[in-house]
């Protein structure tokens, strides 16, 4: 079976392999056929070492595809359904999910330290509990979210992550309200997406914060109402908002710097939100006298920022309202062979989303 594998972290290469099989099918368990699944930052992050991961892993957790089989005791699911690859599920019952966190709830983290395929002999862990860069994936149940047949499966596998975590951020986290002023910095996938949440929740102005002119353009054809270089985002603030800052800024970077970015260039009293994932080692670049004087609401957003499940729904039923084109954030779909080809488009900045199939 053709599958991407990380070896080892701070690699500029993912081995290509036909030798790996799945692993572990029984009880509680789906066996799927991947039929697409999307190039994320977080799978470059796992690359570099950035975010840190066991390895070898199979890469990719943006995915979706068709129910092959289903082990015993799984009902939501059966044979020949589509489903999106749900990378933090959550198990209903602890504290966390009773308050409708169920991002947040710890089964979902600790899915990323079990093994689902092996190659020559060696286990493999799926990358975040997924591995959706391989031709078919054995789930824990919860991994399996269904979707309906009208949902193409790159639409359900950008709701898999990157659009979920985006959106999610504006309209769940951060709280977007009618005649808002946002912006948002960093117009990848994530970014956008949370151009497209913003715009959802009815921003007045939408400011789009990239150093890469073809993104600001993607930007403002998704939703933004203006887009500018990290160097005007100061300008931008005084305009749009009579010098007070914006009610929200959306951080999809990542980086202490544009953190700092973020936070200049909020309101007193309003929201910087983070979605980037950074390294460890990266502190929080404010004072505590700063954060106390200008009462700056700092959220961090996992995922979209609630219930998974609930944000999965809300999309879903805007795509089929005809009020929210997912599919245009594909700029490129490629076979899994071409996974290198997918890595240097984005670290130039020329994609939004490559769509990695196995066909």
């Amino acid at each position: 079976m053709l599958a991407a594998v990380l070896t080892g972290t701070g690699q500029d290469k993912v081995e290509v392999r036909r030798d790996v099989e799945t692993t572990g099918f029984g009880p509680g368990k789906v066996r799927v056929a991947i039929r697409a699944t999307g190039l994320c930052h977080s799978d470059l992050s796992a690359i570099s070492g950035k975010l840190a991961h066991p390895v070898p892993v199979v890469l990719g957790h943006e995915g979706a595809g068709e129910v092959l089989e289903v082990g015993e005791g799984v009902t939501h699911v059966r044979p020949g359904d589509r489903v999106t690859v749900n990378w933090r599920p959550s198990c209903g019952i602890c504290g966390l999910c009773r308050r409708g966190q169920s991002n947040l709830c710890p089964s979902g983290a600790a899915a990323r330290h079990v093994t689902g395929f092996t190659a020559g002999g060696t286990d493999l862990y799926r990358f975040v509990g997924a591995g959706t860069f391989a031709e078919q994936i054995v789930l824990d149940a919860g991994f399996a979210a269904p979707i309906p047949q009208d949902i193409s499966y790159e639409a359900a596998a950008l709701i898999g992550c990157g659009l979920t975590t985006g959106f999610g951020a504006a309209v769940n986290t951060a709280g977007v309200q009618p005649g808002d002023t946002v912006a948002v910095l960093g117009c990848g996938g994530v970014g956008i997406s949370a151009i497209l949440g913003a715009r959802t929740a009815g921003a007045a102005q939408i400011v789009a914060v990239d150093p890469v002119a073809t993104r600001r353009k993607w930007a403002l054809e998704f939703g933004a109402t203006e887009a500018v270089a990290p160097e005007e985002l100061a300008d931008a603030a005084a305009r749009h908002t009579e010098g007070l800052g914006f009610d929200h800024v959306i951080e999809a970077v990542g980086r202490r710097a544009a953190v700092r970015s973020a936070f200049e260039a909020t309101r007193p009293g309003g929201n910087v939100c983070l979605v980037g994932v950074a390294g460890p080692e990266e502190m929080f670049p404010a004072s505590l006298m700063e954060l106390f004087a200008g009462e700056k609401r700092v959220l961090p957003s996992v995922y979209g920022g609630a219930d998974v499940t609930r944000t999965y729904g809300r999309i879903i039923d805007l795509v089929r309202a005809g009020r929210l084109d997912i599919e245009s954030l594909v700029t490129h779909r490629l076979p899994l062979t071409e996974i290198h080809e997918a890595i240097d488009l984005m670290h130039r900045g020329e994609s939004l989303r490559v769509m990695l199939t196995t066909d």
